[in-house]
């Protein structure tokens, strides 16, 4: 099942951009859904793609992947600008397995528990900005908590899915696509495959780009700023003020150990 799921992953997002003028295979349903995240303190909403066999045969189980939007985006954006659940049906109607879609709200959390926690209060009285306090600020900021652990387990329990390794994935975009890798790595009992699409693989990279060994790395919190620009204030509280956490949550250095 894990080959199948790898190819899965990386077909849904290369297919977005190759619309078909053929019928519509048969359809799965879009779910609009929420659930309250211990690891955030708050409910959270979700959309869950159910594959066209799901409501006909209730005995019957299926493979899971996770999709991440990624910075200022939402839980809906996988179908309202990718159209994945049209994708998804048109893989399975060229011989894909079915499989569950799901699609968290991330906020702009970078999936990651945060290295200075911020509380709801201070989000909803600044962070928040032009966002909706309620969807969009949490009490306790373990993202990465609320992946691994709340989302997977209320999925599982909630659709007939193959709750095991072999049969899940997790997959991203941009911030998404870092939490995708970053989860994945630190979580290799809960996930088989991982797809980063545009992704952050290495927060603290230098140069030289585009890539060609021997690579650089900022080497201080003050260049780090300096190079993020004007995505400093997000990504700032989620990977702290010290290199050493950021090197914890840099994926392509965690990949080297």
């Amino acid at each position: 099942m894990v080959r199948p799921l790898v190819a899965a992953l990386g077909a849904a997002t290369l297919l977005a951009a190759t619309p078909t003028e053929q019928a519509r295979p048969p359809r799965g349903a879009v779910l609009v859904e929420r659930f309250f995240a211990p690891s955030l303190g708050v409910t959270k909403h979700y959309l869950v793609y159910l594959p066209p066999s799901y409501a006909g045969t209730p005995t019957r189980r299926y493979p899971v992947a996770y999709y991440l939007h990624g910075l200022s985006g939402s839980e809906s954006d996988w179908v309202s600008l990718a159209g994945i659940d049209v994708i998804a049906d048109s893989l399975i109607a060229g011989g894909m397995s079915e499989m569950i879609l799901v699609m968290p709200d991330g906020d702009d959390g970078w999936y990651t528990n945060w290295a200075t926690p911020r509380g709801y209060d201070e989000c909803a009285n600044g962070a928040a900005r032009d966002r909706a306090a309620p969807t969009f600020c949490v009490n306790t900021p373990r993202y990465e908590d609320y992946v691994s652990r709340d989302l997977v387990r209320h999925v599982d329990s909630t659709y007939r899915t193959l709750a095991d390794r072999r049969h899940r994935g997790i997959a991203g975009l941009s911030m998404g696509g870092y939490g995708a890798v970053m989860v994945a790595l630190n979580h290799p009992d809960l996930f088989a495959a991982a797809a980063s699409h545009s992704g952050v693989l290495s927060p603290m990279y230098a140069g030289p780009h585009p890539f060609a060994p021997p690579a650089r790395y900022f080497t201080s919190i003050d260049s780090l700023e300096v190079a993020w620009g004007g995505v400093w204030p997000s990504v700032a509280p989620a990977f702290g003020s010290a290199l050493a956490a950021w090197e914890a949550r840099d994926p392509a250095r965690r990949a080297r150990r």
